[in-house]
């Protein structure tokens, strides 16, 4: 006889939920750096705090306004790298950001002004040429231009671009012809505080405006000059303050080439999206770029009318990268920036430009470490309420279910191994750290699952009180007992995520790890809970009244249907 729709096979669920268990923790010790140590957050190691002081072009204090949006920006890219943990606060005219752990280039890397712009490439040379010809004659021209012969960097065919860690090929014939430095015209040194009282920001604002007089200027003499004297060793007094409708002499991101560049064709502004991505053919990691309309548009006109010319990507002064046109763009198609990036720094930098520049450009401080503001202490007490109170949910079922309680503890027990793995894997993968609001969150995803264990066994007590035997009373019993279940999850799943959208910090935390444990209390319940109860009904050891402590509910079920025998005999007579 075929087996019924009720016919299940528990040992598929179990196999199945190993197999899971089996994979993650593969992931956990085969991948990345193979530490099995979630990650935490600042509250319980401490962490890296990076002070972002602001620089205006005139020098003037920035507005509340913009250090704000500069905030929500930040938070935003903080966000769109996952729930990492980090902090972003407004202290006076200063954006202070603290992340996990030691590592401070992720704080400098969220407060990039990561002001792009597109410009057509009018000229460059490799920095190395140019100290050995400086070195060799004094008196050489500043900055010289290619042979016309020499060949051109190969770009493939299918329009991906070459990247820019070598030098380009000027490809404008109107670059000016070198000439020798005339040392009376050399503008300013950009300039330093002074100890008569000149402060910092008009300090900042000097060297921004010597800095665009010598880099931004649109004669070729001073342009000259710039590729001349430019050091890309130092610090950029210009960063994030260039003008984009002036020339500009701007090194690569690398340090290895200058580059002469003309007025930018297309601002950030008009970036729709970016995404990492690995280009599988060329073996590297890009930054994949799509345009809103308008800067699609202009974008398909430059790439049409300057095939074989080079376009350089600044980001905040910088070229990023330049390649060689080789062909049109056309209008709403993607485009790529090239270049040195690992998969971090190229998801980094995409995740950075998604999400827009800052309305301020930013000096960095020197990073300092943060101790944990809450410490082990904290961490200890959070393990030890976890413990205790997974201790009492056990202790309440082993009392109050008897031997069924000892499932429910085992099915505890596989839940916190297979939350373990998740933890460790996300911290890995997607920056999440594991904080004090997140430990709570788990903890209370403890009791949301023991609350599906009283579901079920509760629904089975109601089957048997109606005169079924424990074996058959589970099948019925489950059968009711999902809708429930799965009922109560989607709620608590729904809130979790209506807190994590509308929430910001450490909120966020606690909500991401009550969704998680939410969507695996419905796994564990599917995939462990159910077939253990099945299969202990279908032995003659748990069916016992003494061992499964249901003996109670079948000495109710006897004497209704006693007293019901007696009513029919009643009514009989």
């Amino acid at each position: 006889m075929a087996p019924s729709t009720g016919t299940v096979h528990p040992v598929r669920y179990l196999a199945l939920f190993g197999v899971l268990v089996v994979a993650l923790y593969a992931l956990v010790f085969f991948t990345g750096d193979k530490s099995a140590t979630p990650k935490l957050g600042i509250d319980l190691q401490g962490g890296t705090r990076v002070t972002l002081t602001a620089r205006t072009p005139d020098g003037s204090a920035p507005s509340q306004d913009s250090l704000k949006q500069a905030q929500e920006i930040i938070e935003t890219r903080v966000n769109g790298l996952g729930v990492s943990g980090s902090e972003v606060v407004v202290d006076g005219d200063n954006l202070v950001i603290t992340v996990p752990g030691d590592d401070s280039a992720q704080a400098r890397s969220l407060g990039q002004t990561a002001r792009l712009y597109i410009r057509p490439v009018t000229g460059s040379i490799d920095v190395a040429t140019r100290d050995a010809n400086r070195t060799a004659t004094p008196e050489a021209p500043a900055a010289e231009t290619p042979a016309t012969d020499a060949p051109a960097p190969e770009v493939p065919a299918d329009g991906t671009q070459t990247p820019q860690n070598r030098p380009f090929l000027a490809q404008d014939p109107t670059t000016p012809e070198a000439t020798p430095a005339p040392e009376t015209t050399t503008p300013a040194p950009p300039a330093e505080a002074s100890s008569d009282g000149t402060d910092e920001g008009d300090a900042a604002a000097a060297e921004i405006a010597a800095a665009r007089a010598l880099r931004q200027s649109s004669d070729p003499t001073v342009q000259q000059q710039a590729v001349a004297n430019l050091d890309c060793s130092v610090a950029d007094p210009l960063r994030g303050n260039d003008d984009p409708t002036l020339p500009l002499v701007a090194c690569s991101q690398d340090g290895l080439n200058i580059y002469l560049l003309g007025p930018s064709i297309i601002d950030g502004q008009e970036i729709a999206d970016a995404s990492s991505v690995f280009n599988s053919q060329q073996s590297r990691h890009e930054i994949s770029l799509s345009f809103k309309t308008t800067g699609s548009n202009t974008w398909a006109e430059f790439t049409s009318a300057n095939i074989g010319k080079q376009a350089a990507f600044t980001l905040d002064s910088k070229v990023v990268s330049a390649p060689t046109i080789q062909g049109a763009t056309p209008a709403g198609s993607a485009t790529s920036i090239t270049g040195s990036f690992t998969a971090e720094s190229a998801k980094e930098l995409a995740n950075t430009l998604k999400y827009g520049s800052l309305p301020l450009s930013f000096a960095a401080s020197e990073a300092e470490t943060v101790s944990a503001t809450l410490g082990l202490a904290s961490l200890q007490a959070a393990l030890i309420a976890g413990a205790v109170g997974l201790v009492l949910v056990l202790l309440y079922c082993l009392v109050y279910y008897r031997m069924l309680g000892v499932l429910t503890a085992l099915s505890l027990i596989l839940s916190g191994v297979m939350v373990y793995a998740i933890m460790v894997l996300l911290g890995r993968y997607i920056g999440f750290t594991l904080d004090l609001a997140g430990m709570a969150g788990l903890i209370i995803g403890i009791g949301m699952t023991a609350d599906s264990f009283v579901v079920f066994f509760e629904r089975i007590k109601d089957e048997m009180r109606e005169g079924r035997s424990f074996r058959s009373a589970v099948p019925r019993g489950w059968a009711r007992a999902r809708r429930t279940i799965l009922s109560g999850n989607a709620v608590s799943f729904i809130a979790a995520a209506v807190l994590y959208v509308l929430a910001v910090g450490q909120v966020r935390g606690f909500a991401f790890t009550l969704g998680l444990t939410t969507i695996l209390d419905v796994i564990v319940v599917f995939l462990v809970t159910w077939p253990l109860v099945s299969m202990a009904s279908r032995s003659a050891f748990w069916s016992k009244p003494s061992v499964n402590g249901l003996g109670a509910v079948q000495e109710v079920a006897r004497e209704r249907k006693v007293a019901a025998a007696a009513s029919a005999k009643e009514t009989r007579a």
